[in-house]
């Protein structure tokens, strides 16, 4: 009986602790814990199910500017609508602010698109309205939340002056540049001051000089403003404008680079970027494809735990045993100076 009792406070103990551990991404201001998309599409009578999203975790702090790339079809630009409020995810969960993108309802979801998060799409026709002016287009948010007109006016002027195109304020959009489009675009996603700002490809349609000016741009409003700035493109260049990158592969974060400036004992600063692999929740780790394939590495591997790390090993592509078993002592030095006399007859 005595240890009956014992296994059940323990399983009380354990049901505790886990109600008090503070829930999966707490304090992150976007936190998706295991988002999954599924699609159906209808081809020859027959239903097919295409799965966007498989499981994917991610994690986003307040005032982060930071970068998801991935190929055509990675699930990139699925997540970007779901956290837009465009789109409603199949299973998991994803919160924003403090909003469960899951449960909204039509109301609450068009009230989140307006106050909570702000869109800049790739293609700069559909950011702004023709017709409008600049200073115009980055006042109507602000005039659809019924604010009075000083304050639209003095909001528009502030944001098209930060973002460095003051002088196209009362221009419409076919009087100016690609770039200029962009940043104004940027102010006009700006305007109700939301907590993220989502861009989707915004350096698609410019060259690589243009490009950089309108990331300078996101980096004035993150670093001014303390905006959460999340980008999503593929292009590998643009996601080097930022300190960190998440790499999304079959509907999953798969890895992450984290960029930061280290000083070197001649006071040189330097920027070092180091890359990881993703553990999800579930402890499924993806590894690079080019390691994969260096390797032969396919269906299986073999895991060895160290005190410190984890090795992984190909199964049985000529790296271990015939069974598969790595041979741990392959890559020892032999002894580099041996005594050709062991017996002391030289």
């Amino acid at each position: 009986m005595s240890g009956t009792t014992d296994s059940l406070a323990e399983l009380e103990r354990r049901a505790a602790h886990r109600r008090d551990r503070p829930a999966y991404g707490h304090d992150a201001l976007i936190a998706c814990d295991r988002l999954v998309r599924i699609f159906a599409k209808r081809g020859g009578g027959d239903a097919v199910e295409v799965q966007a999203l498989q499981g994917l975790d991610l994690l986003v702090r307040e005032g982060e500017l930071m970068a998801l790339v991935g190929a055509s079809g990675s699930g990139k630009s699925t997540l970007m609508n779901i956290l837009a409020g465009l789109d409603v995810p199949t299973a998991g969960s994803a919160r924003v602010a403090g909003r469960d993108l899951l449960t909204m309802d039509a109301k609450a979801r068009l009230r989140y698109r307006r106050e909570v998060v702000g869109f800049v799409w790739q293609q700069t026709a559909r950011n702004l309205l023709p017709y409008l002016t600049a200073a115009q287009n980055v006042a109507l948010p602000l005039q659809l939340a019924g604010r009075p007109r000083r304050e639209r006016a003095a909001r528009a002027a502030e944001l098209l002056s930060l973002l460095g195109v003051a002088d196209c304020a009362e221009r419409r959009p076919r009087q100016m540049s690609g770039g200029q489009q962009q940043r104004v675009a940027i102010a006009v996603a700006l305007a109700n001051a939301p907590a993220v700002l989502l861009a989707d490809e915004p350096t698609g349609e410019l060259d690589s000089a243009t490009g950089r000016q309108v990331f300078a741009a996101f980096r004035r409003a993150n670093e001014e403003l303390g905006t959460t700035i999340v980008v999503v493109t593929h292009d590998q260049a643009v996601a080097g404008e930022v300190r960190r990158t998440v790499a999304i592969r079959d509907g999953r974060t798969s890895t992450e680079v984290l960029r930061r400036t280290e000083v070197d004992e001649t006071g040189t600063e330097s920027l070092v970027a180091r890359e990881y692999a993703m553990l999800d929740r579930a402890g499924r780790l993806q590894l690079p494809a080019e390691y994969t394939a260096a390797l032969g590495m396919r269906d299986r591997v073999l895991l060895e735990l160290e005190d410190d790390h984890v090795q992984v090993w190909p199964d049985g592509n000529g790296t271990g045993d015939r069974d598969g078993t790595p041979d741990l002592d392959r890559d020892r030095d032999p002894d580099p100076d041996p005594d050709p006399d062991p017996e002391g007859n030289g």
